[in-house]
């Protein structure tokens, strides 16, 4: 039994060894094309958050904008010799992303507590996992093309 386990063990940690670095840049990519293209056409849950957040633009061309660079960012993570680019258009849009937590925080935080947040503030939250991923494939960008 003990051999059996071993045996797959190996494999399936040579299995994420050699794949995981191609899964992890096309799930950044597929996020930013997905979330990106529903701002474009007009679907995305985070519009009302986007509006309240950047008040001083006309949402009518900023929404659609923003989805345009998401999506660009996407298509740059798709394409290896791209992810510098690719991160060079994350960094300003995940800092767009962070200022409802200082601009909002009626909006992000449940009764003012930075510990509750809301759906919207889990929203923000979680693209330090993004983040942290872009910064995990952006490493690789020296490496030879064989494992990513």
């Amino acid at each position: 039994m003990k051999r059996w386990l071993e045996w797959y063990d190996v494999r399936i940690a040579r299995f994420m060894r050699e794949h995981a670095l191609k899964l992890l840049r096309y799930s950044v990519a597929i996020i930013f094309i997905w979330f990106g293209f529903l701002k474009v056409i007009g679907f995305s849950p985070a519009t009302e958050l986007v509006k309240k957040t950047v008040y001083v633009v006309d949402p009518a061309w900023f929404v659609p904008l923003l989805g345009v660079w998401e999506v660009a960012i996407g298509l740059c993570f798709l394409y290896r010799p791209l992810i510098r680019v690719a991160i060079a258009l994350l960094a300003p849009q995940m800092m767009g992303t962070f200022l409802p937590l200082f601009i909002l925080p009626g909006v992000v935080f449940q009764s003012g507590n930075p510990w509750l947040l809301t759906m919207e503030g889990q929203y923000i939250v979680k693209n330090l996992l993004i983040i942290s991923a872009a910064m995990v494939v952006g490493s690789t960008v020296r490496r030879k093309k064989s494992r990513l």
